[in-house]
């Protein structure tokens, strides 16, 4: 199939912005908790809907108090926590635009965003992100204001708004119209500097709206609830917030995955948004404490019959009986304690940023946690496609957001129509027009849609590796399965202009140590261990699986194991965790010299 739309199931509304959400909540839904905000204590605390309209208006008063006029631009550099999302609907409040910038950004990189935006103030989150906008303030002279919020940035605001009038801000509420510019979201860059995507309210509205209607029961007011452990600066961090407004559902945040599982089982949400990192080490760390315990064959027994479970599911008879009964005893031996592990209410996650692999996807959908896997870009908003939670298809990203169209180009590249998409890339309009042509976005990324309409990704036009011997290999597919491997952190395939396909690859230092244990290799380094013949031999085998998925010609011959990591304070991955390809082939060039030697 070329070419597959589903009809819209949300009316974008012609007049009004993202701000209207917040007051019919109050108005429709008073008492309903929306936020849930965790004390100093560690206890989570109800926010109504009716308290949060009063804070974002409170904190709106102050940015009007302080001269942020409609359309200015203003930013927020913050780790995900409840002040991000009061601060984004008092942004938008106040008429203003909010411009993201990732807590982990470098100097260059925040003068850049700040700069290009032209944004004329900034909310930190630390002193040390304070500092970081203090080393390049002299050089965006447009910037007026610097606010912290462990400063008591947000106290501040509403102390200076005290005299603006609900009148006012009322007015400044109602300024924006639904294709006004709603936020500027940078791309991490993964070449050259990052640019500006323009998201409008009305792409916000096209999105969570038809993806809420789309996923209702995930959605129950009263009932439904999400915790935020992604970063806000990321766009599907955004998807998030505004989707729980909309609804409306409970809204939690935290502002990493560090704690994750005491967040989970504190916050016990109904919907769990993530990346494949996160369940993958889930799995792998849940399989660990297995083997630790002497319980590693039951676990393993458990998660072969939790997948043929699952893959029955898709078959006209169902699990057999036998199954369902081998099933229900692994559900009370294995199962419910892995879900409990997820807060113990979840019943579905929603997963996006890379394919998760068809191996978890049917491990998690047997052990009643299903995880919908979805594809998009900044530029489409999030979401352009995601799995429906009534008819999911394991091992694609799903069918096109409804009131969209996915159409496959005649060389494979996926092109997108919709409502959702972007307005174009700030100040930049050549770059808009490289991207757009008649309303269709050229994503750069290949795949296919089947016959009911669900798409799969199998690659990145500009990553195509040709081979000295004229193969054409998309690293995607590989490095997808030989990373799911528990062992593995990362891994790059290389191979353009050389005779044969090799890879980069990184340990998982979290797991390395499991396995040293396991092995009768306790205490050892990952030094030491790197030339170990078991943990070569071990990583030989992901790479064996992965070479399953692709052909000969396209297969990993030779693989070396990288010393350190690829991180964001190494330069070679972006804050979204997507790899920077040109940087590692830089750092790295003579390690891939070394795999073709000789």
């Amino acid at each position: 199939m070329r070419e597959f739309s589903l009809p819209a199931l949300y009316e974008v509304p012609a007049d009004g912005n993202l701000t209207d959400l917040i007051r019919r909540n109050a108005a429709q839904h008073p008492d309903t908790p929306v936020i849930g905000r965790k004390d100093p204590d560690g206890r989570w605390e109800d926010i109504t809907a009716v308290r949060f309209l009063a804070e974002v208006r409170s904190v709106a008063k102050g940015l009007v108090a302080e001269g942020v006029q409609p359309g200015d631009r203003v930013a927020v550099m913050s780790r995900t926590r409840y002040e991000w999302t009061l601060l984004d609907f008092a942004v938008w409040t106040a008429g203003a635009v909010t411009v993201p910038v990732y807590e982990t950004s470098s100097p260059s990189q925040v003068e850049w965003i700040l700069g290009d935006s032209g944004a004329v103030a900034i909310v930190v989150e630390s002193e040390a992100h304070e500092h970081v906008v203090e080393s390049v303030r002299e050089r965006v002279p447009q910037l007026k204001h610097v606010w912290r919020i462990e400063g008591g940035a947000v106290d501040a605001l509403v102390r200076a708004g005290a005299e603006v009038s609900d009148a006012a801000v009322e007015e400044r509420a109602g300024w924006a119209n639904a294709d006004s510019p709603a936020t500027i979201v940078y791309t991490s860059g993964t070449t050259g500097r990052p640019k500006g995507c323009v998201l409008t309210h009305r792409s916000f509205f096209a999105e969570c709206g038809n993806v809420v209607e789309r996923l209702g029961p995930l959605f129950t007011t009263g009932d439904s609830s999400v915790l935020l452990f992604l970063p806000l600066a990321h766009v599907f961090g955004r998807l998030v917030e505004v989707a729980a407004v909309m609804a409306p559902i409970r809204l939690g945040h935290v502002p990493d995955v560090k704690n994750l599982t005491d967040d989970l089982r504190g916050f016990r949400p109904t919907l769990v948004l993530g990346v494949p990192r996160v369940f993958e080490k889930v799995y792998n760390t849940a399989r660990a404490t297995a083997q630790a315990g002497g319980k590693g064959k039951v676990f393993d027994k458990a998660a072969a019959a939790a997948i043929e479970y699952s893959k029955a599911l898709d078959t006209p008879s169902g699990p057999s009986l036998r199954l369902r009964l081998t099933h229900r005893v692994f559900d009370r031996l294995v199962y419910a304690r892995l879900r409990a592990v997820l807060g113990g209410r979840a019943t579905h996650a929603i997963s996006g940023g890379a394919p998760l692999g068809e191996r978890l996807g049917h491990f998690y959908r047997g052990i009643g946690f299903t995880v919908l896997e979805g594809y998009g870009l900044t530029e489409s908003c999030a979401a352009t496609a995601f799995n429906p939670a009534d008819r999911p298809k394991i091992g694609t990203v799903g069918q096109p957001l409804p009131g969209s169209t996915i159409r496959i180009a005649d060389d494979g590249e996926v092109l997108l129509y919709g409502e959702h998409l972007f307005g174009g890339y700030w100040n930049d309009e050549r770059a808009t027009a490289e991207t757009m042509a008649d309303g269709w976005f050229h994503t750069g990324d290949l795949g296919t849609l089947d016959e009911d309409g669900y798409l799969s990704i199998t690659g990145r036009k500009k990553e195509i590796i040709v081979t000295a011997g004229g193969k054409n290999v998309a690293p995607a597919v590989i490095e997808d399965r030989i990373r799911a491997d528990a062992l593995v952190a990362e891994c790059m395939v290389v191979g353009d202009g050389r005779p044969f396909v090799a890879a980069l690859i990184t340990l998982d230092e979290e797991f390395l140590p499991h396995w040293a244990e396991q092995h009768g290799k306790a205490g050892k380094s990952p030094a030491e261990l790197a030339g170990d013949p078991d943990l070569l031999a071990a990583v030989q085998r992901a790479v064996d699986h992965g070479n399953e998925a692709v052909s000969k010609a396209e297969s990993v011959r030779k693989f070396r194991i990288l010393a350190g990591q690829f991180t964001q304070e190494s330069g070679h991955v972006t804050p979204s965790m997507k790899l920077k390809r040109n940087v590692v082939l830089a750092d790295y060039a003579e390690e891939i010299e070394a795999l073709y030697a000789g």
